[in-house]
């Protein structure tokens, strides 16, 4: 049995009403994948904006199997001290990381989250030394419309970002990278111009699809939905 663990910030945790890209991924899986798999991870709940706090159980469909480790907030920086326990506890099999965009946007420049990156994929492995990753390059926001420099320290980071999965990928621990969105438009496939509406969870969940598919024949190819 494969055990996927979603891994992110506030576009994978999602917050209360949503359904998730991690929902829209899971009823894919559950029509194209041939084996039994679970999603896994130590955390269940939505972020919950009339409190602020992590703390809701309100998605769209909440019949799915909601594990993950995702938080809103939280990027390479917060996650690579968790992961060890978390791979360790879940046994996960397959991370999908989507990671980043906090990172460039309030902690750390492209190659600080670089370094981060590595500590996450080596502590992973230290808990599963089997374990296959799929990494999401940064999308990039509102904010890189308006703040030239930011929206350089991303372009550098997916750059970095491709030759680090390159250098770090291994036959018996694969990193994939997966490609962006196509067509993802922050305009039509966000709410906010960062967090993803219907559309834009498709898209995301898409992403992680076609990268499992092409590069480890996993599943099928993702059907194009908006709804």
């Amino acid at each position: 049995m494969l055990r996927f663990m979603p891994v992110g910030d506030s576009m994978t945790i999602g917050s209360a009403g949503e359904h998730t890209w991690r929902y829209r991924l899971w009823q894919h899986l559950c029509t194209t994948y041939g084996g039994p798999f679970r999603i896994v991870g130590p955390r269940e709940t939505l972020y919950d904006k009339a409190t602020d706090e992590p703390t809701s159980y309100a998605y769209a469909e909440p019949d799915f199997p909601r594990a993950h480790l995702a938080g809103w907030g939280e990027g390479w920086l917060h996650m690579a001290p968790l992961i060890a326990e978390a791979v360790r506890e879940s046994r996960a099999d397959v991370l999908l990381v989507s990671l980043g965009l906090i990172d460039l946007g309030f902690y750390t420049n492209a190659e600080q989250t670089t370094e981060n990156v590595r500590g996450f994929v080596a502590q992973a492995r230290t808990a599963n030394p089997r374990v296959r990753m799929v990494l999401l390059p940064v999308i990039p926001n509102v904010r890189a419309e308006e703040d030239a420099s930011f929206a350089a320290q991303v372009t550098h980071f997916n750059e970095l970002l491709e030759k680090t999965v390159a250098d770090l990928d291994e036959a018996r621990s694969a990193l994939l990278l997966a490609s962006p969105p196509p067509a993802y438009d922050i305009h039509r496939d966000t709410y906010d111009g960062t967090h993803p509406n219907a559309s834009g969870e498709h898209k995301i969940a898409g992403a992680f699809a076609e990268a499992m598919h092409q590069g480890w024949g996993l599943g099928q190819p993702y059907a194009a939905r908006t709804g």
